[in-house]
């Protein structure tokens, strides 16, 4: 069995001391590649520096919403460059709007705008992060979609609606489940699972952040999409090994990615 974890945030501080321990657990789980996500440009050297130390590592530039205030129009010209400058950069992100106690609405709406530009020049797809925000993000997506072309990418972490996962499904998105989908309470996700086109299904941790059920309450990593990989695949009746081998086909059709499949 191989997984990918398409949503990782190992460069910060609570893993710096035992990072060699942390991928012999994910490579004992069965994860092959992971996808680092990026909050702020100024991570870029941390991040590739993983990148260049672990074969299986790819990664992402770009700006969060909720560091939307930070952006200047330099910040949009180093994003491109930064991505230009390494082949293991896949894509741009995460990005996106966040409304959940938000005051800076418009800003966030404009810095993602700006970003959807970017990775459209540079043939990547984008990595969104959606909190309180899906019918703006898809006024957003929709009215790029009509004025500049087509663009790809997923909605990471995702905690909306069936109704909603439908919208940006028919956008061309990829929806990707964290442990949330483990809680108890998490029915609104996990009525969501249920409805996700199998070509269109991914896994992620989004470590070290929200630690799936049975490790909820600890601290994340990238071993542990394994529990999320085995509640995706209880919430829609199949084996975990035919959801490990379509989740990791789609981050490999996603991503660009050439991660061979046993």
């Amino acid at each position: 069995m191989q997984l990918i974890d398409t949503h990782v945030h190992i460069n910060f501080d609570v893993f710096n001391s035992e990072l060699e321990a942390i991928r012999q657990r994910w490579q004992e789980a069965g994860v092959v590649h992971l996808v680092h996500s990026c909050v702020e440009p100024k991570e870029f050297s941390s991040i590739k520096a993983i990148a260049d130390r672990f074969e299986e590592l790819s990664f992402a530039v770009g700006l969060h919403p909720l560091d939307a205030d930070k952006w200047t129009p330099e910040m949009g010209t180093q994003i491109e460059e930064l991505a230009r400058s390494d082949a293991k950069v896949v894509a741009i992100g995460e990005m996106g709007l966040d409304f959940y106690k938000a005051e800076n609405q418009n800003q966030q709406k404009l810095v993602f705008q700006q970003q959807l530009t970017i990775a459209q020049k540079l043939h990547k797809p984008v990595i969104i992060h959606c909190r309180d925000a899906a019918m703006p993000m898809a006024e957003i997506l929709y009215d790029f979609w009509e004025n500049q072309g087509p663009i790809k990418g997923v909605m990471h972490c995702w905690g909306g609606t069936p109704e909603e996962t439908k919208i940006f499904l028919d956008l061309g998105f990829y929806i990707s489940f964290s442990g949330i989908v483990t809680f108890k309470n998490a029915t609104q996700v996990q009525e969501s699972v249920k409805v996700v086109d199998g070509d269109r299904l991914l896994v992620e941790t989004d470590c070290p952040f929200l630690a799936p059920v049975p490790k909820r309450g600890k601290r994340n990593e990238p071993a542990y999409v394994q529990y999320v990989a085995e509640k995706v695949a209880e919430l829609r009746g199949m084996t975990l090994e035919s959801l490990a081998t379509q989740t990791t086909k789609n981050a490999c059709m996603l991503f660009g990615l050439s991660v061979g499949l046993s």
